[in-house]
């Protein structure tokens, strides 16, 4: 099994410690920066917007993992900065234009994932699985951090992984988001999981210990 990546939440990153944390998530080798972008309607909250993103840009090089929880995603992507070394995904849900914005992805060159609901049934997406990179199976219900896991959609990623094997599509790339804790990330990544979004549970949990320890601690849950 591959070591599990990390994708690190930046809407739960406090400002006043930005580059405290970029810095740490450099010299750890986090793979990802996660950029949730939300428009208060698909989900009641704002984040991210594209000036704050831009300017993170502009202070980290690190690729960028983009999650459109809006409605109409196919406009808004259009309105960042999306690089040929990110990878975006959008919401199956109330999208019309799924194929449309897969498309729109190919022609920058990212890498395209298709997210979930919990409540939302990934045999949906079988008319996508030769399009796609990769999965994005939402752990909770959308919106806002700290949220509890829904306890299902810990079997709902053992059974994505067996389907995938069974239709031999083992290429395509599972990542997990909410509650994302140590002890969850080790169980999902056993179970198939391949990114893992690290935000108030894991992260930028209240803890004593320093970032570089949290990476270590959250490194050894995914290998």
């Amino acid at each position: 099994m591959n070591n599990g990546k990390i994708s690190a939440s930046m809407m739960c990153a406090s400002l006043d410690k930005i580059f405290y944390y970029l810095t740490e998530f450099k010299e750890g080798k986090v793979e990802f920066l996660h950029i949730d972008v939300m428009d208060g309607d698909f989900v009641p909250n704002l984040a991210l917007g594209t000036d704050y993103v831009k300017s993170l840009r502009r202070i980290s090089d690190i690729p960028f993992d983009y999650h459109f929880l809006v409605n109409n995603p196919l406009e808004k992507m259009k309105w960042y900065e999306i690089k040929t070394n990110d990878q975006v995904a959008f919401h199956y849900e109330n999208n019309n234009e799924i194929e449309e914005c897969l498309k729109y992805l190919d022609t920058i060159g990212a890498k395209k994932f298709i997210a979930i609901n919990p409540e939302t049934d990934y045999k949906l997406l079988d008319k996508y699985l030769e399009m796609i990179d990769g999965i994005l199976v939402m752990m909770v219900k959308p919106g806002f951090a700290g949220r509890p896991m829904v306890p299902e959609t810990i079997n709902k990623v053992q059974e994505l992984t067996n389907y995938l094997k069974e239709n031999n599509k083992e290429n395509i790339i599972i990542e997990v988001d909410g509650n994302i804790t140590f002890e969850n990330a080790e169980k999902l990544h056993k179970l198939g999981a391949n990114i893992f979004v690290a935000g108030t549970s894991s992260l930028f949990s209240n803890t004593n210990k320093s970032m570089k320890e949290i990476i270590k601690d959250l490194r050894e849950a995914i290998r």
